[in-house]
């Protein structure tokens, strides 16, 4: 079930308070409009109507695919360290409800990045791998090794056999496109399905680019 809450939220910038509805939770099943709205970017964002001030509100979110088996803890932070104790005490939690045992066959996964969030929910509704995907997103931004540490590569769409990968520049400040041939990705997933990576999770996992820098160097996840 999807729920939320009211809150006044006083602005920043102009200080108006307005009332912003918060999502805690998005069930797709039950709520294909809010998944419409969340991939538009209209979920738990505060816009001020006065001085047309905008942020994203930071609430944690739960979201639920019952139909693709997929479930995201999502909680906005900006901190390594904090984003660690985020995540552990999810673990922690899941542990203790026995929840887990609920969602076998899950893909449960861990994000404190509101476009991370975004792209989990595209790579899955494309029937992706999001471990294969990251692989893929090394791979690209490894074409320009020097700039990488200046880039952010992101799962844009996948049509006619092609996938497309957005990649941000903050040092250029511009945007590129890169395209991959499906047949990479396949090559790739196989390559990590015989290597013993597991097509679901058996706990809540982070899966970014150092999960898959782990993989290319024999971790197994």
């Amino acid at each position: 079930m999807s729920l939320n809450s009211k809150r006044e939220v006083q602005c920043p910038r102009c200080s108006q308070f307005t009332e912003v509805t918060v999502w805690d939770s998005v069930t797709v099943r039950d709520s294909a409009d809010l998944k419409r709205d969340l991939l538009s970017g209209k979920i738990n964002m505060f816009r001020c109507p006065s001085c047309s001030y905008s942020a994203l509100m930071p609430d944690p979110m739960l979201y639920h695919d019952e139909d693709r088996k997929l479930m995201i803890s999502f909680s906005p932070c900006a901190d390594d360290d904090v984003k660690r104790r985020l995540y552990e005490n999810v673990v922690k939690t899941s542990e203790k409800s026995g929840e887990l045992k609920k969602l076998e066959g899950y893909n449960l996964r861990f994000v404190t990045d509101y476009n991370e969030l975004l792209e989990k929910i595209l790579i899955f509704d494309n029937d992706l791998s999001d471990k294969t995907v990251e692989v893929i997103k090394l791979m690209i931004l490894s074409q320009d090794a020097d700039k990488a540490d200046n880039r952010v590569c992101r799962f844009g769409k996948c049509e006619n056999g092609v996938m497309e990968f957005m990649i941000y520049d903050s040092k250029e400040a511009m945007t590129y496109t890169s395209s991959v041939p499906s047949e990479t990705y396949d090559a790739v997933n196989a390559g990590l399905r015989e290597s013993g990576v597991k097509p679901y999770s058996f706990g809540w996992e982070i899966v970014d680019a150092s999960y898959a820098a782990r993989l290319l160097t024999g971790f197994n996840g």
